[in-house]
């Protein structure tokens, strides 16, 4: 390795460094995905566009995406069911590329010339996260043909591994939250019955558990609704 292909890299390593804790900074999962797309296009020499989409049970959704022409592709992707970025999750590959959209492709024949008409010339696709059947890819864009080199291969690769492990870890906060939230909103409704309806802590909870079951809505839309009004639910 040149001294100046190590201080490319060190420069890199530096800026992966900042992108790690501005990712850990954000405070949704969301907030981390529009980042971490945000940040490809900064860091991956060549890139233009990027977005992250995922598929789950055969359907694609896109997740985060710099710009609707990301959207748009992604939508192609669907459509056709056809993609690099749609094998990378579906195969669970880590990385799959078009290198030059101006020439016919074996593999994806329907899905490159669509892109070419949204103006791009090359692509990358990585996996990004997986969880049972809810995968996610990251995928970068070049309007160039034959932009992506092998460092910028790895350098994907790279940036992706550290995003998986921060978008896991928002998320994880995000689920930790939500049951916090729930179980406060629960537990002021069981107060109020039992204080209003001179009920005990298990009766008062019995009541939100049946009133739930019986109309098929989760427990903690009852149990806001009785924090709201007041009254008994049934």
């Amino acid at each position: 390795m040149s001294q100046q292909t190590g201080e490319v890299w060190e420069q890199f390593a530096i800026a992966v460094a900042d992108m790690a804790r501005d990712l850990l900074a954000q405070d949704s999962a969301q907030g981390t995905l529009d980042r971490i797309v945000e940040h490809a296009k900064v860091l991956i020499n060549g890139c233009d566009e990027a977005g992250i989409l995922t598929v789950r049970q055969g359907e694609v959704n896109a997740l985060a995406a710099t710009s609707d022409v990301v959207r748009h592709a992604d939508r192609i992707q669907q459509d056709l069911r056809e993609g690099p970025c749609f094998d990378a999750v579906t195969d669970r590959q880590q990385v799959y590329s078009i290198t030059d959209m101006t020439k016919p492709s074996e593999r994806w024949p329907h899905f490159t010339p669509k892109l070419r008409e949204l103006g791009m010339g090359s692509m990358m696709g990585f996996l990004l996260f997986t969880e049972d059947d809810d995968l996610g890819a990251l995928n970068l864009y070049s309007h160039t043909p034959d932009t992506f080199d092998e460092s910028a291969e790895r350098a994907g690769w790279i940036l992706a591994s550290h995003a998986a492990v921060a978008f896991s870890a928002a998320r994880t906060h995000q689920q930790l939250s939500h049951a916090l939230e729930t179980r406060h909103e629960i537990g002021e409704a069981i107060g109020i019955l039992m204080e209003r309806y001179r009920l005990s802590e298990d009766a008062a909870f019995k009541v939100l558990k049946k009133t739930s079951q019986d109309r098929n809505v989760k427990l903690r839309e009852i149990a806001r609704q009785v924090c709201r009004t007041g009254d008994r639910p049934g």
